[in-house]
């Protein structure tokens, strides 16, 4: 079992919602975002997402592009992220990490090669949104063979058609997508989110995790509520955004993760 599945299986045995914590490696500069990351998993946090930053991120509403832009700008690149994940993996043995992003930096390194390092750095899943499962055999299947899970988003869009091929290679969790349209750029509602997120429970015994549009406590618990869990992005980058102390980060974190825990 990888580090996700685990921690999955864990929750699920003891009747609990995950939080999940979307944040940008190398964001505003290494050392702040490297010691914000070492603090999630004490405010509550199950499954840390690491944004790899990248140059044109299609699926990202302007909080997270800045933010890529921000990383890129102080220096960050795929090594020094891995590095991040390495140098956590140090003090901490247990916590999932997803890698985020785009599939252009991995293709440029190799894909062979990037695997083995994520492996080695303790790596534990992918998301590569613009990777369809039409591609599988460009990373999901090598992922999957090095034991690093590969998480596939599922929207509003995915329909009855669609869902079989984009859950036939996922591992891990699925990743729904509760709006149509890029991050951060509207609220998520559990009455929408409840229908489809059955619906895709129906298909696949794996966790359905929802993101995009949770900014609150309040909304987290809410989407944990009709989910197995949420993951909140935009929100928590905001709060790097403006200046916030690693220890201010993690506080704010700490009363989303609350909110998906009362679930």
């Amino acid at each position: 079992m990888t580090r996700i599945e685990r921690k999955f299986a864990a929750l699920k045995s003891e009747g609990r919602k995950a939080f999940v914590a979307y944040m940008m490696a190398g964001d505003p500069d290494l050392a702040t975002s490297a010691a914000i990351m070492a603090k999630l998993p004490a405010a509550g946090v199950d499954v840390i997402e690491l944004g790899m930053p990248f140059t044109d991120p299609m699926a990202d509403g302007t909080t997270i592009q800045l933010a890529g832009q921000r990383a890129l700008a102080g220096g960050q690149t795929l090594q020094k992220t891995l590095d991040m994940v390495a140098a956590f993996r140090k003090h901490d043995d247990a916590t999932p990490i997803v890698m985020m992003g785009y599939y252009n930096p991995i293709f440029s390194r190799g894909v062979d090669r990037f695997l083995a390092d994520a492996k080695a750095a303790g790596v534990d899943g992918l998301i590569v949104v613009d990777l369809p499962p039409e591609e599988d055999d460009e990373l999901c299947i090598p992922a999957q063979a090095a034991g690093i899970n590969f998480i596939r988003l599922a929207t509003p869009t995915t329909d009855a058609r669609r869902l079989p091929k984009v859950l036939q290679n996922t591992s891990g969790f699925v990743y729904y997508v509760s709006i149509t349209g890029i991050t951060g750029a509207a609220a998520a509602q559990a009455t929408d989110v409840g229908p489809e997120v059955a619906r895709i429970k129906a298909a696949t015994d794996l966790p359905v995790i929802v993101g995009f549009g949770i900014t609150t406590p309040e909304s987290a618990r809410a989407i944990a509520s009709v989910a197995d869990g949420c993951v909140v992005g935009s929100a928590i980058v905001k709060e790097i955004a403006a200046g916030r102390s690693p220890d201010e980060v993690a506080a704010f974190v700490k009363g989303l993760a609350d909110g998906a825990h009362s679930a």
